[in-house]
């Protein structure tokens, strides 16, 4: 017997040592580990079939329409040989109108910020194979079709335009856009980023009506950048409000193109003041515009006579600390009467019905768990469409429940992170599921949760995965001195010895409302952190308080205080990390990237004497440097919180930094200015404390392009190695 044990235990050494090493030229150049999605899934309105986006055997994209009772394709709708514009080959798209006879199509498509763009757009007509070419007066933004098809609204250079598809004919319908000065149809910068909207005009339902955002940005100071380009770098301009500051003046308008005239909507009296969403109601004749207060902790629903411009309030929620506007789930039944939307009122995040009085009918769900997002609702049945972290704030299911809040039926049966998309009827589904350590499993099912077909399971991926020395994701639970429990996970090396000790790399992020410990596929840079464990490293991430899914009071504590209580956390997570038997104590690391640049610079200087090095990407120092929206939600102004700036911003303790340092950025970070680094640069200069610097010029954000990325994530291997 002891034979038989020794052979199996050497059978298992070897195989373990034949399993090959993760380089990264596999995970940022090869892309080995990235996995495989349903690409331009898209449900027809007939509920019957849907549409994806298919490669054949030569390498030619098409659109597929295939049937949800089976899920194989009906029919190809069109493909790349189809869509040949004066020699020119358009990519296929199912951004189709609401008819289903139209695609509209993007070509040339270049990013502005984080989710504009421009492009070259044509429409692709799927019965006459016409190919129609949006504008040929330059690039344009945000088009769109109108609900009739008949038309399509962009913007180009701030201003909004309208080319009717069967007249040809470009009509212009605003005329004062200027750069820096004014937009029409398009949100400001700080918008975009912090309400994640740029698209700023909506259709009526009946195509005759233009609704579209104005943002006066003459008065916000101006950000400027300099693009290392050509023989003399240039400067790039453009409106920044940095807490405190003037924002945009935004008003709302309605254009009627019948008779060509524009009203105004009333959204009271206010300038400083913030319209973070419109929508049309099913009736033309009113609109909802949310108008949100500077501080952002009270909301009110206006319902807007769509003839007149004229408002009138009818909801208006109040929250101590702030209102979530980024969980908004507006949505208008189709009898004209009612509306839902979420609210954290009761604590946490939940589903409530309301007449379009604004009176609440019900609350929909209940419970100590949050909805994460909702699908749709199924009128005919009378039930609407859920996602919740309900089974535990790691992982995402799928439910049904009545509009009464009864009868509620959990849809996805595997533990870990499910998605669903629905078919119009809502009888069928596409269900997308993953865990930390499976990769996406793509599956047809009809109403009833039967199986129809696997549309992509990731078996090369899996396949893959099992040749290398990857490890698997562990989660943990521990309570800190205060008896706070926190969330985490763990990746140990491969060969992990329970009697050695290792040394730590711990990521964080951090920032309000997010989420990094969750049962889902973690993508490239997981893999990057298996090849660290590799590398004999235990890379270890824990959620602090201020991060979300755990209830809205767990979520806001570090309301007028951001930093505070999270780097108490994370130091808490260092310290327990230490306390265990297979972790050196002395050699304990932190990294992270834009608020978890700012959480490892805080780390590294408050936590002294706790991490023996850290890595701050892209990092806030001081959130006087950082943008309105964002900043005072959580902070209110400078003016009226200094502390809440002061006392944890990186910059003021850079007297304290004890251990190795290493600070990165982009010179053409848009949203995180270089300056931040620059400034905490020269704050550890002053204090003659040494450290090490990597900036990628003309780099934004991401920091990414051609071999940046590969090099950024080889510059922070290489100083883990030689400093941790």
């Amino acid at each position: 017997m002891k034979k038989i044990l020794i052979l199996l235990l050497f059978a298992g050494s070897v195989s373990a040592q034949t399993k090959k090493d993760i380089t990264l030229e596999d995970i940022f150049k090869k892309g080995l580990f990235a996995q495989q999605t349903v690409s331009g899934l898209h449900s027809m309105k007939d509920g019957k079939t849907y549409v994806s986006i298919e490669t054949d055997n030569k390498g030619e994209s098409y659109v597929a329409k295939n049937n949800y009772s089976d899920g194989k394709t009906a029919t190809v709708l069109f493909s790349q040989k189809d869509l040949n514009y004066n020699g020119n080959t358009l990519p296929v798209s199912t951004d189709f109108d609401a008819n289903e006879s139209k695609a509209l199509i993007a070509k040339d498509e270049e990013a502005i910020y984080r989710h504009s763009t421009r492009a070259s757009y044509f429409v692709y007509d799927l019965k006459t194979k016409e190919i129609i070419e949006v504008s040929a007066n330059g690039k344009q933004m945000y088009a769109t079709f109108s609900p009739d098809g008949s038309k399509v609204a962009f913007v180009r250079d701030n201003n909004i335009f309208i080319k009717d598809l069967n007249t040809k004919e470009e009509t212009q319908i605003t005329t004062d856009g200027k750069f820096n000065g004014i937009i029409n149809g398009g949100s400001d910068w700080v918008y975009e980023e912090e309400f994640s909207f740029a698209k700023a005009f909506f259709w009526s339902p009946d195509s005759k009506k233009i609704a579209f955002y104005k943002f006066d940005e003459s008065h916000v100071p101006e950000f400027s950048m300099t693009l290392y380009e050509g023989l003399y770098p240039t400067e790039y301009r453009y409106k920044y409000p940095k807490a405190g500051e003037n924002n945009s003046v935004v008003s709302i308008h309605i254009y009627n193109l019948a008779d060509k005239t524009t009203k105004n909507v009333n959204v009271g009296p206010e300038k400083d003041q913030y319209i973070p969403r419109i929508r049309w109601t099913k009736s033309p004749a009113s609109l909802f515009v949310l108008r949100l207060n500077r501080h952002q902790n009270k909301l009110d629903y206006l319902l807007v006579n769509a003839n007149s411009g004229e408002s009138k309030v009818i909801l208006t929620e109040n929250d101590k600390y702030y209102i979530d506007i980024e969980k908004e789930q507006l949505r208008f039944l189709d009898n004209g009467k009612q509306f839902i939307n979420v609210s954290e009122r009761d604590g946490f995040n939940h589903i409530y019905l309301y007449d379009l009085s604004g009176k609440i009918i019900n609350q929909v769900t209940k419970g100590n768990w949050e909805v994460t997002d909702v699908y749709g609702i199924d009128e005919k049945n009378n039930r609407i469409y859920y996602q919740s972290a309900e089974s535990s704030p790691l992982k995402r299911d799928v439910y049904s429940i009545s509009l009464n809040g009864t009868n509620k039926k959990k849809i996805s049966t595997l533990e870990g992170t499910n998605n669903a998309v629905f078919s119009e009827d809502f009888s069928y589904y596409i269900l997308t599921h993953s865990t930390s350590n499976s990769a996406s499993l793509t599956t047809l099912h009809d109403k009833s949760g039967k199986l129809i077909r696997t549309l992509e399971d990731n078996e090369a991926l899996e396949q893959r995965l099992k040749a290398y020395n990857i490890t698997p994701t562990e989660f943990f639970t521990f309570k800190t001195s205060e008896g706070i429990s926190l969330n985490g996970y763990m990746i140990k090396p491969p060969a992990f010895n329970g009697s050695k000790k290792y040394p730590v790399l711990m990521y964080v992020y951090g920032g309000p409302g997010s989420q990094n410990v969750s049962d889902s596929w973690g993508g490239t840079r997981k893999a990057w952190f298996n090849y660290l464990a590799q590398l004999g490293y235990i890379v270890v991430c824990v959620d602090n308080r201020g991060t979300g899914f755990r209830g809205a009071e767990f979520k806001k504590l570090t309301y007028k205080q951001l930093g505070k209580y999270e780097t108490i956390d994370q130091i808490e997570a260092a310290k327990w990390l230490a306390s265990q038997s297979y972790v050196d104590p002395s050699r304990i690391g932190i990294w992270g990237w834009s608020y978890g640049g700012y959480m490892s610079s805080l780390c590294i200087t408050k936590g002294a004497g706790v991490f023996k090095a850290a890595i701050a990407v892209a990092p806030v120092t001081t959130w006087r440097f950082y943008d309105t929206i964002y900043t005072e939600r959580y902070l209110q102004t400078p003016q009226e919180n200094p502390e809440g700036y002061d006392q944890n911003s990186p910059i003021n303790f850079a007297d304290k930094l004890k251990g190795k340092f290493l600070l990165v950025h982009g010179t053409g970070d848009d949203n995180v200015h270089f300056q931040n680094s620059v400034m905490l640069s020269e704050a550890l200069i002053q204090a003659n404390k040494q450290f090490e610097q990597a900036y990628y010029p003309n780099k934004n954000h991401g920091i990414y392009g051609g071999n940046t990325t590969i090099h950024l994530y080889k510059r922070m291997t290489d100083f883990i190695v030689e400093n941790l």
